[in-house]
């Protein structure tokens, strides 16, 4: 990595970071752009030069998130389902400590701050939606299936349905103040019942490459 380009990440972090602290302070709709550039000691200009918009300050992984489900589809092992893929997927994030599962105590804050914007309610919400147009472009290409078919939507609905209430129940759990093992291991139970009903109906789909 060259110098500008560790630069650039150094910055982004270091406006993320100031803007986190200061939603946690004082809320996301009560913090200006204004005020995080002046937190962290930079032009509101060179904010939006990285974060185009307030929401995009908060969900600063937002792009990674969004493209997870469809690369865990693509990167899938010779033969396997789709939802196996996700299923392990999930469960090695749960084991792993993946911080875009959310099971970790700091994330109650986080999550709070979400409850209480309506703005950051809705931009989470689309992000659910682009994750699953996303993962239902891959299975369209991984299935074969053309451009009229509506199945690979219709399953992406199911596969990325159930890995958001996943993380919903998370959310649930640490917002409440439960111990992140009680957390981790209720709902490693029900990501083994939930997508193993999945698989029971589709466990051939797509069909191995």
């Amino acid at each position: 990595m060259g110098l500008r380009e560790l630069k650039k990440q150094q910055t982004r972090a270091l406006l993320s970071d100031t803007a986190m602290g200061l939603f946690a302070d004082r809320g996301f709709e009560q913090v200006t752009v204004a005020e995080v550039a002046r937190a962290a000691g930079v032009s509101t200009n060179t904010v939006f030069n990285y974060f185009p918009t307030k929401e995009d300050l908060f969900f600063d992984r937002q792009d990674e998130v969004v493209a997870h489900l469809a690369e865990v589809v693509r990167g899938r092992p010779t033969g396997g389902s789709a939802v196996a893929a996700v299923r392990a997927d999930l469960l090695a994030a749960l084991a792993g400590g993946e911080p875009t599962v959310g099971l970790h105590p700091a994330m109650a804050t986080f999550w709070r701050i979400v409850a209480d914007s309506p703005a950051l309610r809705a931009r989470l919400l689309e992000l659910g939606e682009r994750a699953e147009a996303a993962l239902a472009t891959a299975l369209a290409e991984e299935s074969g299936a053309g451009p009229d078919d509506p199945l690979p939507r219709v399953l992406a609905g199911a596969i990325a349905g159930a890995h958001q209430a996943v993380l919903a129940e998370i959310r649930r759990g640490m917002v409440a103040g439960e111990p992140v093992e009680t957390v981790r291991r209720r709902v490693e139970a029900a990501v083994e019942r939930a997508f193993g009903l999945l698989a029971s109906g589709l466990d051939g789909y797509p069909a191995g490459r």
